[in-house]
This record gives C-alpha cells, structure tokens and sequence, in this order.
C-alpha cells in the first residue's frame, strides 16, 4: 500500500468551492477499486492549509490504474482549479 499525501494552501474564500470539489472527487475514488481509502484534513494552527490524504493499494495501480481510467477526466476536472494551490504531491510508503 501506499499514501499519496496533496498538501494545498487555499485562501479563505476560496474553501467552500474547494471542499465541495474535494468531496465530488472523493465519489469518484471511492468507486476507485485501487483506492483503500481517503480523507480530508483541515490545519487547525494554519486556515489555509489542507492535507488530502489518499491510500492506494500501489503507486503503480494510481498512475497506470485510476490516472489512465475513464473516470480519471471527471475527477481532475473537479480538482484542476486547485491545481496551483499544491505545495506537496506524493507517494509515501507504510513503514
């Protein structure tokens, strides 16, 4: 297994709409079969920070499994506008 950790830092007015994207993506993961698992957390000392994190059963089965998967369009056309509100991106591995 693996956890693809997407740190954002999003402006206050900008919560709302990013958390509704968020939460329509996480419909499409949960219907992912590589996707164990999901959650969004909120910084409790930073507003504007967001941690996504996702657990998939490998990084291969996310980039050549969901990326390359029909439902991946719908699901990065819900998260694209955040896009550039990404500090940190990537796989780690369950010690």
């Amino acid at each position: 297994m693996t956890v693809e950790y997407i740190r954002y830092r999003i402006a206050a007015e900008q919560q709302p709409a990013f958390v509704q994207a968020i939460t329509s993506a996480n419909q499409l993961l949960a219907a992912a079969p590589d996707c164990v698992r999901y959650e969004l957390t909120h910084c409790e000392e930073d507003p504007e920070l967001f941690i996504w994190r996702i657990e998939w059963t490998s990084v291969d089965r996310h980039l050549n499994g969901f990326r390359k998967s029909p439902e991946f369009g719908a699901f990065f056309q819900l998260v694209k506008p955040f896009y550039q509100s990404i500090q940190e991106m990537n796989h780690y591995a369950v010690l």
